[in-house]
């Protein structure tokens, strides 16, 4: 029990991972539990449109645990690409210390929905790879596009890397898109 205290305790932790978006309407960035809770819940109302075969549960599991690892390694602009690669190892070895705080089985078994997350290659995984960027793009759309043109990314860039949204809904992803394209704060390439 004792494991099981420390790795909770440990959680608690992700609430101080600051992300580069603001809550809607709020003047301060989000951190890291924050997104996780509003990525579970999109997944709550948009596993409605999910593909056949994609499992519920699964799905929830993969998105409450995809980012504990940015205890240890923090949050990278997810349009930073060259940051993204090199933080690679370092994830890998804060999930290998994180979920290796808990006992067999369930240690393994959370580092393996970590895993499964990150390789993006079954049906749950991509579904939840998706809904990780319906918060986000939601959160600079209401905010005129807030991180998107801090950083200055073009609307290209951020189309490109939302598309992804269309394999959790394409009904969400038909409207975000169209907002998308309709943002006179986006420059385009």
């Amino acid at each position: 029990m004792l494991n099981t205290i420390a790795f909770i305790n440990e959680m608690d932790k992700l609430k101080a991972v600051l992300r580069q978006t603001k809550p809607t309407g709020l003047d301060r960035y989000e951190n890291s539990a924050e997104h996780s809770w509003h990525t579970a819940m999109a997944a709550m109302v948009l596993l409605q449109d999910a593909p056949e075969g994609v499992d519920a549960l699964q799905v929830l599991k993969l998105l409450l645990i995809h980012d504990v690892v940015e205890i240890d390694a923090g949050d990278v602009f997810t349009y930073d690409e060259s940051a993204r690669a090199a933080v690679a190892a370092a994830e890998e070895k804060a999930a290998v210390r994180i979920f290796g705080m808990l006992d067999a089985p369930l240690g393994p078994d959370l580092l393996a929905l970590w895993r499964e997350f990150e390789a993006g290659e079954t049906p749950n995984a991509r579904f939840a790879k998706a809904l990780d960027r319906v918060g986000p793009c939601l959160q600079n759309l209401e905010q005129q596009g807030a991180s998107w043109v801090k950083h200055g990314i073009s609307r290209q860039r951020v189309l490109a890397k939302n598309a992804a949204i269309a394999q959790a809904s394409p009904a969400l992803w038909d409207a975000i898109k169209r907002r998308i394209e309709a943002a006179d704060y986006l420059k385009d390439e």
